[in-house]
């Protein structure tokens, strides 16, 4: 039933970019090491920047295991899930990186997403290019209905300056180093460019 593509096209690519809610998961080399999987789904926040490469915005709130994790080995599983319409679940198995704020692609590759995306807490902007692209059945994926975007994140942040982000940081466990110890972000939290 399942089927793999060679790029990020046409059916494809309308489907993941539709879909209000995708997951991300990643790993340490370490064999006792913490998986990782998140949810990621404020809307105007993932691009698809071309055939085989993929970028979502990385906000701060939690933990940043994932960008420890992609400092550390670079691989990256992206997976979207048909809630509604036929049963489908895409993946994107790949290698990823985080762009932090102060790096000098930052600015440009802001310029993919809704600017209404573009709000506090952004951290970084995870750059993913495809390794494996693939479909299968989401037989067993039940029906759920979109309701709306949740607005508490932003709007809790949006009362923050970056000098407060930055503070709020600095201040949470597992932003500077993941569960298991890795380097996730650095702290201070990097200014913006552009």
């Amino acid at each position: 039933m399942g089927k793999t593509y060679e790029r990020i096209d046409g059916r494809l690519r309308t489907f993941i970019e539709n879909q209000p809610v995708f997951f991300t998961a990643t790993a340490p080399l370490a064999g006792d090491g913490h998986v990782n999987l998140s949810p990621k789904g404020r809307a105007g926040t993932l691009a698809v920047l071309d055939d085989r490469t993929l970028a979502y915005l990385d906000f701060g709130g939690s933990h940043a295991e994932t960008i420890a994790h992609l400092r550390e080995n670079g691989r990256i599983t992206l997976m979207w899930c048909a809630f509604d319409g036929p049963p489908t679940v895409v993946r994107v198995h790949g290698h990823g990186e985080a762009v932090f704020r102060d790096d000098p692609r930052f600015a440009g590759l802001i310029g993919h997403f809704d600017p209404a995306a573009d709000g506090p807490a952004l951290r970084a902007v995870v750059l993913v290019h495809a390794d494996r692209i693939s479909d299968s059945c989401g037989f067993a994926v039940p029906f759920m209905d979109y309701r709306s975007e949740r607005s508490l994140h932003a709007d809790y942040f949006a009362r923050k300056s970056d000098e407060e982000f930055s503070a709020y940081c600095e201040g949470k466990d597992h932003v500077a180093t993941s569960i298991d110890g890795l380097p996730a972000l650095p702290l201070p939290l990097p200014p913006r460019t552009g």
